[in-house]
């Protein structure tokens, strides 16, 4: 007597979902994740038009020096690239950019050094010692009342050219 084990069909509901084929499975999963990519792609081009730099403040500033700055002390306002002096009754504005490779020079009591390839420089800018090939170029400075002054960071102006107070 030998018996074979008939399989038994169990009898499905018309309310059970079919199983999906692998193929049809796997051709779905490609289909979205085609999606997905131009989704994300169309995304990161929206963020084209807005530019990704960071906002400087303005090249031009208002500035009040203090009443306790010594003739022939830089005064140097904080976070800016300028240093200003106050001579008798004169003020005048030089750059601290290197003009070697645009380091940003040091006030020191003769000048101004480089601390990236060793230029110095006179109180005035011109150069005492090189690489740098120019001396430091003045900035515009313009009086308006009092202590208060304009000056433009962006503007050079011919060496020696000062505001009266």
């Amino acid at each position: 007597m030998t018996t074979d084990a008939k399989p038994t069909q169990t009898s499905r509901s018309r309310l059970d979902p079919e199983a999906m084929p692998r193929r049809d499975f796997l051709g779905l999963t490609a289909w979205w994740s085609a999606a997905a990519t131009l989704l994300f792609g169309f995304l990161g081009a929206m963020r084209l038009p807005k530019a990704a730099v960071l906002p400087s403040p303005s090249k031009k500033f208002r500035i009040t020096l203090p009443a306790s700055l010594a003739p022939g002390q830089p005064y140097l306002p904080a976070g800016r690239s300028v240093a200003l002096y106050k001579e008798e009754s004169q003020v005048y504005a030089i750059s601290l950019v290197c003009t070697h490779l645009g380091c940003i020079v040091k006030a020191t009591d003769s000048g101004f050094d480089c601390p990236c390839h060793g230029s110095k420089f006179a109180k005035d800018g011109s150069v005492l010692k090189g690489p740098a090939p120019k001396a430091l170029p003045w900035r515009e400075v313009k009086h308006l009342s009092g202590d208060n002054f304009f000056v433009d960071e962006g503007k050079s102006v011919p060496a020696g050219t000062t505001a009266g107070v």
